[in-house]
C-alpha cells in the first residue's frame, strides 16, 4: 500500500507542476522555486511531516521536501544556537541534497555535449 500512496502523493505533486506549467507563464524554474516555499510553508503548519509519514518517498523525494529540509534545519539551528545557528542550520540538514546536486550536475556536464 505504501507503493500506491507514494506514487500518487508523487504524482500529484507532478500534475500540479504540470498544469501550472502549461497554463501560465512561468518557467520551470519558477515552478521549482514556488515548491521549494510550498514545502517551508508545509513544515511550517506541520502539515509536511505528516504528509511524509503518509505518503513515505513520494513526498521526500519531490523539491518540495528541500522546502521542508531547509526549515527544519534552520528551527533546529535556532533552538541551539540562536540566530546564528539558524543560518548554519539551514545547510546542515540540506547539504547533503546540495552535495549530491553539484556532483551529478558536474558528471553530468563531463558526459553530454550540449545543443546549440
Amino acid at each position: 500500500m505504501i507503493f500506491l500512496t507514494s506514487f500518487l502523493v508523487s504524482g500529484l505533486f507532478c500534475l500540479v507542476a504540470q498544469v501550472i506549467l502549461d497554463n501560465t507563464k512561468l518557467t520551470p524554474g519558477h515552478i521549482t522555486s514556488m515548491f521549494t516555499v510550498l514545502g517551508a510553508i508545509l513544515s511550517f503548519l506541520g502539515i509536511y511531516p505528516k504528509l511524509i509519514e503518509f505518503a513515505g518517498a513520494g513526498a521526500t523525494v519531490q523539491i518540495s521536501n528541500f522546502g521542508h529540509l531547509l526549515y527544519m534545519g534552520g528551527v533546529e539551528g535556532f533552538k541551539e544556537m540562536g540566530v546564528i545557528g539558524f543560518a548554519s542550520g539551514l545547510l546542515v540538514k540540506s547539504s547533503t541534497a546540495i552535495v549530491a546536486a553539484v556532483v551529478f550536475a558536474f558528471i553530468f556536464a563531463l558526459l553530454f555535449k550540449p545543443k546549440n
